[in-house]
C-alpha cells in the first residue's frame, strides 16, 4: 500500500515499518487502529508516520479490507433546509458508530437521476446507500434490486424491495387538521398540493409528501364532518419554496372565499403565506391561523414563530444508520416499512 507523503516523494508503508524499526503487519496494525501492541511501540510508529507525512490511500486499503468504513446518503438537493438538516443529522449518527458519510446530489428527474446512481454503486469505496428518494423520480421496483445494502427515506414507495424509513405523513398531516380544528378553525385552506384537487384521488395515494399530506387533511376533515372546498386547494407544483407558497396563498385571497386556518406542507410554504397574510393586513393568528411542516431551525425564529410538525429527523436519521450498518454486518433482515408518528410543536402562528 502506497500513499502521497507531505514532501511529494512517495511513501509506502514498507517506509513507515523499516523507518519505525516494526513489521509491515505492526505498522499496518497502527495505521488501522487495531491490533496488540505496546502503547510505546504504537505511539514510535505514529510519530514516523507523521514525520513522513504517510496518508492512507483510501481506494487501495478499501481493496483489501472486508469494509470501507464509508456510507453514501444520496439526495436530490442539499438546498431545502430539511435535506441539508438530514444529512447532518446522518454524517453525526454514523459519526458516533465510527463510520464516514459520502454525501452526494443526484439530477432529478433525469437520465442523471436516482437510477443511475444505484446502478453506478461502487462498493469499493462505500458500503451501501441511505438514499433519499425524490418525488418527482420515475424508478421501477426492479431498480431497488440491488447487490449492496440500500435504505430508502422519504415518502415514496418501494414496493417492499428495499428498507423504508419514514414518519407517517398521513398521521402528521391528520394531526396537524385536527389541531387546527379544535383551535377554533371552522374553514381550512391548504398550500402545497401537486395537481388540481380530487377528493377520491387524494384519498386513494400511498406515497410522496404532497400527496400522502393531503390524504390526511382530507381523512380528518370528513372525521370532522365538513368538506374540503376545492377552491381553497392551493395548488404549487413541485414548488416548495417561499416565494411559491406566498404567490399561492395571494390567489386564494383573491378567491374571495373566507379561510381562517392554512396548512401548509413545509415551512418555506407556510412562512410564504405568512408573508402574504401580513402584506393583505391579515391578522395571525387572530383571523388565520397557519401550521407548517418541518420544524426547519428559522421556524422558531421569526417575527411571528411559526406552528409546525416535527420533522423526526431524530428518529429518522439514527433508524436509517442503524439500519444500514446492521445490513453492512452481514445481518439477514426482510425489507421493512419503519415509521414513526409525528406531533405538532406550538408557536405563535396558531391560537
Amino acid at each position: 500500500m502506497t500513499a502521497q507523503g507531505g514532501n511529494g516523494r512517495r511513501v509506502t508503508l514498507r517506509d513507515v515499518a523499516r523507518e519505525a524499526g516494526v513489521s509491515l503487519k505492526t505498522a499496518s496494525n497502527v495505521i488501522n487502529g487495531s491490533g496488540r501492541m505496546a502503547e510505546k511501540t504504537r505511539l514510535r510508529v505514529q510519530q514516523v508516520i507523521d514525520e513522513l507525512g504517510y496518508q492512507v490511500n483510501v481506494a487501495a486499503r478499501n481493496l483489501s479490507r472486508d469494509h470501507t468504513g464509508f456510507i453514501t446518503l444520496a439526495v436530490p438537493s442539499l438546498t431545502p433546509p430539511y435535506l441539508a438538516e438530514l444529512a447532518n443529522r446522518v454524517i453525526d449518527e454514523a459519526r458516533k458508530r465510527d463510520y464516514s458519510v459520502y454525501v452526494t446530489t443526484y439530477a432529478e428527474g433525469s437520465a442523471k437521476g436516482a437510477r443511475a446512481l444505484l446502478e453506478s454503486f461502487n462498493n469499493t469505496v462505500s458500503d451501501g446507500m441511505i438514499l433519499s428518494m425524490s418525488e418527482v423520480e420515475k424508478l421501477d421496483p426492479e431498480d431497488l434490486d440491488v447487490n449492496f445494502p440500500l435504505v430508502v427515506v422519504g415518502a415514496r414507495t418501494t414496493w417492499g424491495r428495499a428498507d423504508h424509513v419514514t414518519p407517517d405523513d398521513v398521521q402528521a398531516a391528520s394531526e396537524a387538521t385536527r389541531y387546527l380544528f379544535s383551535h377554533g378553525v371552522r374553514s381550512l385552506a391548504v398550500v402545497g398540493a401537486r395537481e388540481d384537487y380530487d377528493e377520491a384521488e387524494a384519498l386513494r395515494a400511498i406515497e410522496g409528501n404532497a400527496q400522502l399530506r393531503l390524504r390526511g387533511v382530507v381523512e380528518e376533515c370528513l372525521r370532522e364532518g365538513c368538506s374540503l372546498d376545492s377552491r381553497l386547494v392551493g395548488n404549487t407544483g413541485q414548488d416548495w419554496t417561499i416565494g411559491s407558497g406566498a404567490k399561492v396563498t395571494q390567489r386564494l385571497i383573491d378567491s374571495g372565499v373566507p379561510f381562517d386556518g392554512i396548512v401548509a406542507f413545509n415551512d418555506q410554504l407556510a412562512i410564504g403565506a405568512v408573508s402574504a397574510l401580513k402584506a393583505n393586513g391579515v391578522e395571525i393568528p387572530e383571523q388565520v391561523q397557519v401550521i407548517g411542516f418541518d420544524n426547519i431551525e428559522e421556524a422558531a425564529y421569526l417575527q411571528i414563530p411559526l406552528t409546525t410538525m416535527d420533522s423526526r429527523l431524530d428518529w429518522t436519521a439514527p433508524t436509517a444508520v442503524e439500519r444500514i450498518l446492521a445490513r453492512i454486518g452481514g445481518e439477514e433482515l426482510s425489507a421493512e416499512r419503519l415509521t414513526t408518528p409525528s406531533r405538532v410543536i406550538e408557536r405563535s402562528t396558531t391560537r
